[in-house]
């Protein structure tokens, strides 16, 4: 009987979060349909903060969690991408399909991820890529599997991320994000919020169990666009 009263409470709970986007307007009386479609929804949707402003509060979460943080223009993005590698010591360079030819320094090796064999990335020490958007309040980058960004592997097996972010695309909070992401759900999406760290049951900080240990973003205006 507990498994099965399990099972209805974990079915609803999939029912209840298909219809999230769209419940009826009459929930039948004492459902968990009813219990959605009753909750207010007068959080903030909009930004209120200008550009500048965006930025600077996503550099300084950014900072926050251990990231290096830059900003050009994209005239000097090159420029930029190769004296950040230089800092890094970065020589092997993986990078998703798509990635603009323009944006690769000479005197790197770039490695471009064939979707093949993980193999080919993890042996990189790093990899460079593009995002979808970037939310300030929560200091979190989002990539797709699209142009320029790649498949999760490609972002989460080597110890090094370098991160172009187009300083347009940050918006200020969660569900400004959530709406923007809306169209492209079906992809599958990648948010993290600077290096990768976990904390054991003593609290001991450890980095690179999910990801990169180190990340760097770069945020550019304007922006070079990613041609698939």
């Amino acid at each position: 009987m507990a498994a099965n009263s399990a099972r209805e409470e974990i079915l609803a709970r999939i029912r209840t979060a298909i219809i999230a986007g769209n419940p009826p307007a009459t929930a039948p009386a004492g459902t968990i349909e009813e219990e959605w479609s009753a909750i207010q929804r007068n959080y903030r949707r909009t930004g209120t903060r200008d550009a500048e402003a965006l930025m600077h509060q996503l550099e300084d979460r950014l900072r926050d969690y251990d990231a290096g943080v830059y900003r050009c223009t994209s005239a000097d993005l090159r420029g930029t991408i190769a004296s950040v590698l230089r800092e890094r010591g970065m020589l092997v360079m993986a990078h998703p399909a798509g990635l603009p030819q323009a944006w690769l320094p000479d005197g790197i090796i770039f490695v471009e991820d064939a979707r093949a064999e993980v193999a080919q990335v993890d042996a990189c020490q790093g990899v460079l890529t593009s995002a979808t958007l970037a939310i300030a309040e929560t200091g979190t980058i989002v990539l797709q599997d699209v142009a320029g960004q790649g498949r999760r592997a490609a972002s989460l097996l080597p110890d090094y991320h370098l991160c172009v972010v187009d300083a347009a695309s940050i918006v200020q909070s969660v569900p400004e994000a959530m709406a923007k992401l809306a169209a492209t759900a079906h992809l599958a999406t990648t948010f993290f919020s600077g290096p990768s760290a976990t904390a054991d049951i003593e609290m001991t900080r450890i980095k690179g169990v999910h990801g990169p240990r180190f990340v760097d973003v770069i945020f550019c205006a304007p922006f070079i666009t990613v041609v698939s």
